[in-house]
């Protein structure tokens, strides 16, 4: 070996031991900066606050704000007390924690490579090394478990003052181990559309509390126990255990359809239903309940995990052949259709994402029948948009007239601080009087309903999900009333104007009695005429 090649071997091995594990490093996520942006970001009780108050439920759902420990058991406990109490109290908790990864980190240590899971050895060793550079675990200490204690007080916690320092773990608390999926998981509130058809952030996971307390009639309900409902899937800003269920925290659960289900089903959102009735979802249930391996990572699905078609999260999670946590890299129409995104699909912000879209597909389809796919999706979906944006107007032009059902005589405002609109979002959750009328009813439906069903139906490739059963056929029934309505009302409208005064001469002119006076004036003239003939 010469000098040169010496001196860059050496400079390559100097680079490797010393700048690159330094740059690698500098590239991994901060705890401290992200639980500090997560709390400062965090809206509370948003900006509607002072106009309600949490009920005892929503400590659950937002811990940051509303949980207050249980003041029935006192005094400072111990991790193995809390484990011993909670056998008996609560064994299911218990079992589902006992049967975890959490309650022996040690099954993880000693897999074999050929283990789906294998790859958690190497996750492990990243939590741990992380906690020995923040002080919460010692140099040579490792893991044994993952308590009660640890995350009902704090990682590596001996005991608890049960009745005043227990908490109710929440995204911050899990991001303690979990760095990096913490990281991703808040990479999502970084979004910004192109043209401002979403705030910055919006839809997401991370964001969801916030769309959720900001809501005007969410805030403005009296119905508490009712509005609480939005709540149990708009807390995913708030907690991890939406999709890893507690206290068993499984990857290999959060990975199968059924953990979206809870809140992605339904009117206004119901893709469970439409992956499940897809082609995607029939190969799910007939195979992939029985044969596939769920513990494999994302990245593996495929090869080790068995797929043979995807799952909502192999697609969503998916981006440019990367898996992580945030879910929003490829939305493109987001939560519902709208104009201002209709029109602007050939902005490079949407083609990029309709590229990424296209190569998931390509994981399965031919790169032809996933283009022709998602472009009868697209066009589908912005048919159905221009038969609900025909729809709006007509109500608008209702309501702009004075003309709905009520309005001028029965028609209460909606409680603050929501405004009121025709067919507007808080007229499915309020209703006084005329408000809403039939015709706005129907036509918040339309658009919050029946228009998305459409969509998710198309997008996810459930054809009775937006030809007949959903979608379309659904989208002309409300069509139909509106503009039947709409010819009602503006007939009945015309019959009551009051009629204009008219002149007494003119209307002698055209009354019957002049038409009378005339025939028998014509009758007289034609017996004279026929006499003199005579």
């Amino acid at each position: 070996m010469n000098y040169n090649a010496a001196l860059k071997l050496f400079v390559l091995v100097i680079a490797q031991t010393l700048l690159l594990p330094a740059l690698s490093q500098a590239n991994e996520p901060d705890f401290q900066d992200l639980s500090a942006a997560y709390y400062k970001d965090h809206p509370g009780k948003g900006k509607y606050g002072p106009l309600w108050s949490p009920i005892p439920i929503q400590k659950y759902w937002n811990p940051k704000d509303f949980y207050q420990p249980p003041s029935s058991v006192q005094g400072e406990k111990t991790a193995e007390q809390c484990v011993e109490c909670h056998q008996s109290l609560t064994p299911g908790a218990f079992h589902a924690w006992k049967n975890s990864i959490h309650a022996n980190l040690d099954n993880i240590r000693n897999l074999s490579s050929e283990d789906a899971r294998f790859y958690k050895k190497q996750k492990l060793e990243d939590v741990e090394k992380n906690l020995r550079q923040r002080g919460l675990l010692r140099e040579s200490e490792n893991l044994a478990q993952v308590g009660c204690i640890d995350c009902h007080s704090g990682v590596g916690a001996k005991s608890v003052d049960h009745a005043k320092k227990l908490i109710m773990p929440d995204r911050a608390a899990c991001g303690t181990c979990h760095v990096e999926q913490f990281a991703e998981a808040e990479s999502e509130k970084a979004q910004t559309w192109p043209q401002g058809q979403w705030p910055k952030g919006h839809p997401s996971h991370s964001m969801d509390w916030k769309a959720n307390v900001e809501t005007a009639i969410w805030a403005g309900m009296p119905e508490r126990e009712i509005a609480q409902g939005c709540d149990m899937c708009h807390y995913q800003q708030n907690k991890c255990d939406g999709c890893h269920t507690r206290h068993t925290f499984s990857a290999a659960e959060a990975r199968q359809p059924e953990a979206c289900a809870t809140c992605h089903n339904g009117v206004d959102h119901n893709e469970f239903e439409n992956f499940m009735l897809s082609k995607h979802g029939t190969v799910y249930q007939t195979q992939g309940k029985a044969k596939w391996n769920f513990e494999a990572p994302l990245k593996d699905a495929l090869t080790k995990g068995g797929y043979t078609a995807p799952t909502c999260q192999y697609c969503h999670f998916e981006f440019e052949g990367e898996f992580s946590h945030n879910l929003v890299r490829k939305v493109r129409w987001g939560f519902n259709p709208t104009p201002a995104i209709a029109d602007n699909l050939q902005h490079p912000w949407f083609s990029e994402r309709k590229e990424a879209w296209l190569k998931t597909c390509a994981d399965c389809h031919s790169p032809g029948f996933a283009e022709a796919y998602l472009t009868a999706a697209d066009k589908g979906t912005i048919a159905g948009l221009k038969v609900e944006q025909e729809a709006r107007h007509v109500v608008e032009n209702l309501y702009k007239d004075g003309q709905l059902t009520g309005q001028k005589t029965n028609r209460p405002v909606p409680p603050a601080p929501e405004k009121d609109a025709p067919g507007g979002f808080f007229q499915l959750f309020w209703a006084k009087g005329n408000n809403p009328s039939a015709v706005e009813r129907v036509h918040a439906d339309m658009w919050e309903h029946d228009l998305v069903k459409l969509y998710k139906g198309l997008v996810h490739a459930n054809p009775g999900g937006f030809t007949y059963t959903e979608g379309w056929s659904e989208l002309m029934k409300d069509y139909a009333f509106i503009m039947n309505e709409n010819t009602v009302l503006r007939e009945e409208h015309a019959r009551n104007l009051p009629k204009p005064a008219k002149n007494g001469f003119v209307e002698f002119l055209t009354s019957r009695y002049l038409l009378g006076l005339v025939l028998i004036g014509a009758g007289v003239a034609f017996i004279l005429t026929r006499n003199k003939r005579s």
